[in-house]
């Protein structure tokens, strides 16, 4: 992990923009933002001060139904230490060929430009991480890092690498903001505004989710959902899940209805269906690629489970 200046202890303000995109998540906007108002509740002084843009200027709406006020579009960003964008859902229709040519345009006048959840794409679609190391979120890494083979993806928390910052989620959100706080004003400071919010400090270079700290779980259990959640693509039988684990089927059924109330072999299928409903709505893979990724024979056969799970064909969802 590579850092510039803006990570070096400071006095001055730091003036950062977010640039907010439709579809984004308000617990985004959020992670960002709250831990530098408590670092300056905490300080007594404004040592971080923020601006929200949106592509056009007005008010974004969020995923959650809210609109986020604007203080303007893109070009009010000027001025700013840094450049944060924050992206969610629906790229294909806010990530648009003038906002791409804008960011390529604005992003030299920053210090720092980065992205939250979905849009390290949009940086990458505008070409700002060629030749850089940069996360996003778990579900778009395999995807991120075949359509930009100039790019280094690894999935990591977040990234630093030398003025460009690639951020996997919300929580990861805070935990750099919190790294950023302990850079440029000490560890103690970064504690206080962790401790304020309850929050355990975490690195960048942390699996984006932490396997087995449910304390609600049967750490068996816990060891076979994060096999699941690792076999998407490639589902083995609950047997030999059962087996990995150490306990015979009939057990690990018992405990899997005591934890989640359904079996091994159906969460596992609803673990996968979950991830084709993902991809029908969020990329553009075509239904057969989708049937492959997610551990279907053929498109008919995800399409049999798919309408069983969802009252409708993928097809008729795409659409």
């Amino acid at each position: 992990m590579t850092e510039n200046a803006i990570f070096q202890p400071a006095r001055d303000p730091l003036t950062i923009a977010l640039l907010v995109l439709p579809q984004a998540s308000i617990l985004e906007v959020a992670s960002a933002l709250d831990p530098l108002r408590n670092a300056n509740r905490q300080l007594g002084h404004e040592a971080y001060r923020w601006r929200v843009v949106s592509p056009d200027g007005t008010p974004v709406p969020l995923t959650c139904g809210i609109e986020l006020p604007s203080s303007g579009p893109l070009s009010h960003a000027t001025g700013a230490d840094a450049l944060i964008v924050i992206a969610g859902y629906r790229l294909a229709e806010v990530a648009t060929r003038p906002l791409i040519r804008d960011l390529r345009r604005i992003a030299p006048r920053f210090q720092l430009v980065g992205g939250i959840d979905a849009a390290p794409w949009v940086l990458a679609r505008a070409g700002l991480l060629d030749g850089h190391r940069a996360t996003v979120h778990g579900e778009d890494l395999e995807d991120l890092a075949a359509a930009h083979p100039e790019i280094d993806v690894v999935p990591d928390r977040f990234v630093i690498d030398r003025n460009r910052v690639t951020i996997s989620g919300a929580a990861p959100a805070q935990d750099f903001m919190l790294h950023l706080i302990r850079a440029r004003h000490g560890a103690a400071l970064s504690r206080q505004v962790a401790a304020s919010f309850l929050a355990t400090v975490r690195h960048g270079q942390e699996p984006q989710i932490a396997q087995g700290q449910d304390p609600a779980l049967d750490p068996r259990v816990a060891q076979a959902l994060a096999r699941m959640e690792a076999r998407i693509d490639g589902p083995e039988p609950a047997s030999a899940t059962a087996k990995a684990v150490g306990l015979s089927p009939r057990r690990l059924e018992a405990l899997f209805r005591t934890a989640l109330g359904t079996t091994p072999a159906a969460h596992a299928l609803d673990l996968r269906l979950q991830a084709a409903r993902r991809m029908l709505t969020d990329t553009r893979h075509p239904i057969a690629e989708v049937a492959l990724r997610t551990g279907f024979s053929s498109p008919s056969t995800l399409s049999r489970a798919f309408r069983a799970r969802f009252g409708q064909p993928p097809g008729a969802l795409r659409r």
